[in-house]
C-alpha cells in the first residue's frame, strides 16, 4: 500500500526526510478549473502569498472527490473517522520559491475531521452535508451543502464521470502545473505555514461534467467566467502528509 513512497522522479523536488504522519486515499476526484485574472486573484490572497500563474493567468478550481482510509502513521482506519465526503475550492501559490495549493474552503462530511483539521492544520475546513453515488451509466452524482454554522453558504451539485484513458501528464502542460502539487499553504496570525505530501504521479484522464449549482467561489470573492471548465478525472490515488510547519527564511 505504500509502494508508491519510492517513487520520487515526478517531484519537482525531494519530500521532507523526516517521517510522515498521515495517510489518505483519494477517489473519484473531479478537477473543475476556471482561469482567473492575475490582479483579482492577488486582491483575495492573503498578502504574504503570490499566486502561481501559467502563462500569466491565476486558475481557481473547484473539486469534489471521496476520502477513505484516513488515518495516523501507526494506526489503522476507523469507520466513523476515515471514510468521508470532501469538496475543496483551491488556487496556485508560491512562497520563497516553492509553488503549492492555498485552499479558500475544504468543506467535508466529518464534523470530527474538520474539527480536527481546524485545529491542527490550520485549515478553512467547513461541516457539510454531502452525498456521492455512481449510476449503472458511469456517471458519478455529487451534491455538497454548507451546513457550518457562522460560516458564508456554498453549495454544489453535478454529476461528473471520467471521458478517455489514464494518462501521466506531461512537465510544462497545464494539466500537469494544476495537479502535481506537493504542498499547501495556509496562513494563521499572520504566520505562513507550508504541509508537505506525497504521492504518485496523477492518473488523470479526460472529463465530462455538468454541473447544475456551483455556488463554491462566491465567499472567495472571485466571479467565475461564463465560460466552461477545464476538466480532469482521477479514480483514486494514495498519498502521506507531514505536519504543517512556518515557512521561515
Amino acid at each position: 500500500m505504500t509502494d508508491f513512497l519510492s517513487q520520487l522522479s515526478h517531484r519537482p523536488y525531494p519530500p521532507p526526510t523526516t517521517s510522515w504522519v498521515m495517510r489518505q486515499t483519494w477517489y473519484n476526484l473531479l478537477f473543475a478549473h476556471w482561469p482567473v485574472p492575475a490582479g483579482a486573484m492577488r486582491r483575495v490572497l492573503p498578502p504574504q502569498l503570490e499566486p502561481d500563474l501559467f502563462e500569466g493567468q491565476a486558475w481557481l478550481g473547484v473539486v469534489p472527490f471521496g476520502m477513505s482510509r484516513v488515518h495516523l502513521r501507526f494506526t489503522f482506519p476507523l469507520p466513523w473517522l476515515s471514510y468521508f465526503l470532501e469538496l475543496n475550492v483551491r488556487t496556485y501559490v508560491t512562497v520563497r520559491g516553492r509553488p503549492g495549493v492555498y485552499f479558500f474552503s475544504l468543506d467535508a462530511a466529518n464534523p470530527l475531521a474538520v474539527a480536527l483539521a481546524r485545529r491542527w492544520y490550520r485549515l478553512p475546513y467547513f461541516n457539510a452535508r454531502m452525498r456521492m453515488k455512481t449510476t449503472a451509466d458511469g456517471w458519478i452524482h455529487y451534491e455538497s451543502c454548507r451546513t457550518h454554522r457562522g460560516a458564508p453558504p456554498a453549495d454544489f451539485r453535478a454529476r461528473y464521470r471520467p471521458a478517455g484513458e489514464a494518462y501521466t501528464s506531461v512537465r510544462g502542460a497545464l494539466d500537469h502545473w494544476l495537479t502535481e502539487r506537493y504542498c499547501l499553504y495556509t496562513v494563521s496570525d499572520g504566520v505562513v505555514y507550508r504541509g508537505e505530501i506525497h504521492h504518485a504521479p496523477w492518473p488523470l484522464q479526460l472529463a465530462d461534467a455538468e454541473i447544475e449549482l456551483n455556488t463554491m467561489a462566491a465567499p472567495t470573492g472571485l466571479e467565475l467566467p461564463r465560460t466552461a471548465p477545464l476538466l480532469h478525472f482521477a479514480r483514486s490515488i494514495d498519498m502521506v502528509a507531514w505536519p504543517i510547519q512556518p515557512v521561515t527564511s
